[in-house]
């Protein structure tokens, strides 16, 4: 089992703080290399969406991993951020978050927090890239997404510290990454991310999965990350990618 030893870079100003950790990969930096940027001005969430990133309104983070595990479990690299991301807010904010599959942080079923792993091939072998981007105050969050989405400082009532939250993330991304590689890690990772997430099981919901929407009940999450999805002819599928909507009923 290896742990990371984080290195953080900081910028002021990027395009992408992503775009920079694969640029760095490619050089040859080490596991643990943690780019953060004070803005991102082309910064990008899943399904090539725009992430806005104003100067100082939140955590833009992007930490380079190189897993030696099986590349069967590399996806649930975001299982460990997410895992991490709900720790460190819980631990400096007291904030009670939800874990909406596969990585997107909730409070109050809005919004705050979206994390984007990457793949990046390096004269080194494969690497990953973990992005996060944090909404630490209301100026983070667009006036067409308010509806949707929230801020730490909003949904805690507290003022954010940009320093002591990237300090406890990094440290609990450490955490969890070592649990994934340990012996029944995969096990240990997925139970706990489903222990804190209102969508692991039961929850009516809607899937959009590329060009087909399915609609069912949550039945968990499969040993690589894949959630379950009970339909309404009884048939269980599993789906590894998608966007989930919340359905007071599936009809």
């Amino acid at each position: 089992m290896t742990c990371f030893v984080p290195r953080v870079l900081h910028y002021e100003s990027l395009p992408s703080t992503n775009t920079e950790a694969a640029r760095l990969a490619h050089e040859g930096a080490s596991e643990g290399l943690s780019v953060v940027a004070d803005e991102q001005t082309a910064g990008r969430g899943r399904l090539a969406r725009r992430w806005s990133s104003p100067k100082g309104a939140g955590l833009y983070l992007s930490l380079l991993l190189r897993p030696k595990i099986s590349q069967d479990y590399w996806p649930l690299l975001t299982f460990v951020a997410a895992l991490a991301v709900a720790d460190a807010v819980k631990d400096e904010y007291q904030l009670d978050t939800d874990i909406k599959w596969p990585n997107d942080l909730l409070a109050g079923e809005r919004k705050f927090c979206g994390i984007l792993a990457e793949v990046v091939e390096t004269n080194g072998g494969r690497a990953v890239v973990i992005g996060i981007g944090v909404n630490l105050t209301a100026a983070a969050v667009p006036e067409d997404l308010r509806d949707v989405a929230t801020s730490v400082s909003e949904a805690s009532g507290r003022e954010p510290n940009r320093d002591a939250l990237l300090s406890a993330l990094l440290r609990l991304l450490e955490s969890w990454y070592a649990v994934l590689q340990s012996n029944g890690g995969p096990t240990e990772l997925l139970t706990a991310w489903m222990a804190r997430s209102s969508y692991a099981f039961g929850k009516p919901v809607r899937v959009r999965d590329g060009e087909r929407t399915l609609a069912g009940v949550t039945q968990g999450l499969d040993s690589r990350g894949g959630l379950r999805l009970r339909q309404q002819n009884g048939e269980i599928v599993t789906l590894m990618a998608g966007d989930v909507t919340n359905l007071r009923a599936v009809n």
